[in-house]
Formats: C-alpha cells, sequence, structure tokens
C-alpha cells in the first residue's frame, strides 16, 4: 500500500509527464481532496503504464525480429563465454551502455540468432532503439538507397539506433558497393553504438564474403577493439530437437535390442 506522502510525489512526477504547469502542480496538491489526489493518480499511474506497454510492444514490432523468443529456452550447455563479459552482465546489457559489440560465432543452429534475438528483445523492453536485419537484407536496403538517391537518410537511420544486430553474416557474398556500404555502417557505429553480429564464419574466413579483403579487415578491427567473442558451439539444436532425429533414434534402439 503505497502512503499518502509516496503517493502525492507520484502524481506530481506523472503530472509532470503529462506537461501539466508547475503552477497547475502545485495547485492540485495544495487544494485537492485526499480523494481527489487518489484518483487523479491512479488515472495517470495507470495511464503510464498502458504508454508504457504500447511503447515496447511497438519497439519489438518496429525492430523487425524475425520471430519472438524468450532467454529462458536458450540453452546455455555449450556457449563458452569470454572472460571480458560475464553472462550476467551480458543480460543487463551492459555491452549496449558501454557501446560494445558482441561477436556470435558458431555452426549453423547452434543459437546464434536465437540468443540475438533475445539480447534484442530485453534490450527494446529497456527503452532503446533498436534494428534486426540479415546482412543480405541490410546490403539489398542501402543498394536500393543509393540507387535512389537516399543513401545519406538511409544511413542516418541506422546512426540514431542503440543497438543493430546483422543476422547471417557469412551466408551471401558481398560484392564491392554493397561490401563500402556495410562498411559504413560498421564505421559509424563504431565507438557510437553497439553490433551484435552472428557468424558462422571466423574471423579468417570474413574476406571471402567481403569482395574487398581490406574492407574485411577494416570492418574486422572496428568490431572486435569493443567486442566481445561469444563462441555458440558447434551443436545444431535443430537438427538435435528434429522429430526425424528423434525417430532414428528410435529405429536404431530397436535394432540394437533385435
Amino acid at each position: 500500500m503505497i502512503s499518502k506522502t509516496e503517493q502525492k510525489e507520484r502524481l506530481k512526477i506523472n503530472m509532470r509527464r503529462f506537461f501539466f504547469t508547475k503552477a497547475g502542480i502545485e495547485n492540485c496538491l495544495t487544494t485537492a481532496t485526499s480523494k481527489n489526489i487518489e484518483f487523479l493518480d491512479n488515472l495517470l499511474f495507470s495511464e503510464v503504464e498502458r504508454r508504457e506497454v504500447t511503447k515496447k510492444s511497438s519497439a519489438i514490432k518496429g525492430a523487425g525480429f524475425s520471430t519472438l523468443k524468450n532467454i529462458d529456452d536458450f540453452k546455455f550447455d555449450y556457449v563458452t563465454m569470454p572472460n571480458s563479459l560475464t553472462k550476467e552482465e551480458m543480460f543487463n546489457l551492459d555491452f549496449i551502455t558501454h557501446k560494445e559489440s558482441l561477436i556470435l560465432q558458431g555452426v549453423c543452429g547452434s543459437g546464434k540468432t536465437m540468443l540475438s534475438i533475445c539480447l534484442g528483445i530485453s534490450a527494446c523492453n529497456e527503452g532503446y532503439k533498436v534494428k534486426c536485419i540479415t546482412l543480405s537484407e541490410l546490403a539489398l536496403k542501402l543498394k536500393h538507397a543509393a540507387a535512389e538517391g537516399r543513401l545519406d537518410y538511409c544511413l542516418k537511420a541506422y546512426q540514431k539506433l542503440d543497438l543493430l544486430i546483422i543476422d547471417e553474416w557469412g551466408y551471401c557474398h558481398l560484392d564491392k558497393e554493397s561490401s563500402e556500404y556495410i562498411f559504413r555502417v560498421i564505421s559509424d557505429s563504431y565507438e557510437n553504438k553497439s553490433l551484435i553480429i552472428t557468424t558462422n564464419l571466423p574471423f579468417s574466413e570474413w574476406g571471402k564474403i567481403v569482395a574487398d579483403e581490406q574492407l574485411a579487415a577494416a570492418m574486422i578491427d572496428r568490431i572486435i577493439h569493443y567486442g566481445h567473442y561469444i563462441d555458440t558451439g558447434t551443436v545444431d539444436w535443430r537438427i538435435l530437437n528434429s522429430p526425424m532425429n528423434k525417430q532414428a533414434i528410435v529405429d536404431k534402439g530397436k535394432c540394437n535390442t533385435n
């Protein structure tokens, strides 16, 4: 149960959020009855809560996640965290506060995308501006923007983010033009915001997907300077949990008993 003093303080804060003047707030708190204050406090408090829920929902929807995931469903059995970042610090989004990046590297199906989405949703709920996009989609979007004379406008939209998640780094080859545009996104992010990059390739093979190896080296240099490398392992959870795989295990067990 909130005390009368706490109720007045909460009402004062929420009235400011709704742009009441200082004089109007003081008049309310000094002349209103206890019932009036209680009613107005409950009204504004409920409205603030509704707006916060709507704001978070809109942020998550606008981030462009391919699906919604719950961090409680993620298995850390084969994940190796770096000495520079604990799991708790990652969950607390300390890397966003410090404008650092995460490189999630592992085989296909090891949970890279799921973990990045979980962290992205958590960031949205904390009020951060987030965007999630695959490398191929980002390259295509930038090329279209350049062709239409909107490249600077498009780049500025990414500059305003707190966290940019680039998924599936390594599943497409970038031509020279796309490589240059992606480099600009990486360069703009350096020391200004956080990145999460999911990839199945070690850094030594990034030159295979970027047309210009010097650009690839420059990207890596900017990403790893304030980056934390997280190895998601070599277990493909999709195959492991596939009904076909489970049936194969059952069939194999039957064969062994015959």
